[in-house]
């Protein structure tokens, strides 16, 4: 299985970068992991609505133009307003992906500022963590974590519980 995590911006902190490389490390028995960071676009402090529609647009077309390299993929969009599925689900939805034949799920997780209506249309599922809105660099470990975690529970291995 292929695995891969579009995200707009950075790990900046090494703190955030050593938590997602040691779930990097420890999905590798896995699935093949790609992380592919976008750059974030820059707004300014005062900036209104219609710069801040401007960088979501921006943004989402270039998780849009990464989606195109990527054909025959699954494509989970992280968003606030989709479906909540606990660690077991998600374990569950991974392995019937696989067995329905699927070899690549890429998760997307947007910028501060979220994902544009488009962008979310061309995904096959929107995957809420929670109604709290989380920092992105943060939401990325939570996710490499979650997926770890899916692996481990369909191979029957503890460290779910």
């Amino acid at each position: 299985m292929n695995i891969d995590i579009i995200c707009t911006g950075k790990l900046k902190e090494k703190y955030w970068q050593d938590a997602a490389a040691e779930y990097s490390k420890r999905l590798s028995r896995f699935c093949k992991l790609s992380v592919i960071e976008l750059p974030e676009s820059r707004l300014a402090g005062n900036a209104g609505p219609a710069e801040e529609r401007q960088v979501i647009e921006s943004e989402s077309r270039a998780v849009l133009k990464k989606l195109e390299a990527l054909p025959q993929s699954f494509v989970i969009a992280l968003a606030v307003k989709g479906k909540s599925l606990s660690s077991e689900q998600l374990a569950e939805k991974i392995e019937e992906l696989g067995l329905a034949g699927t070899s690549r799920i890429v998760f997307v997780i947007g910028g501060s500022l979220g994902l544009s209506e488009e962008l979310l249309r061309a995904c096959d599922m929107r995957l809420s963590f929670s109604a709290m809105t989380f920092p992105h660099q943060l939401m990325r470990v939570i996710l490499l974590e979650q997926i770890y975690r899916a692996f481990k529970i369909n191979a029957n291995e503890s460290y779910h519980k």
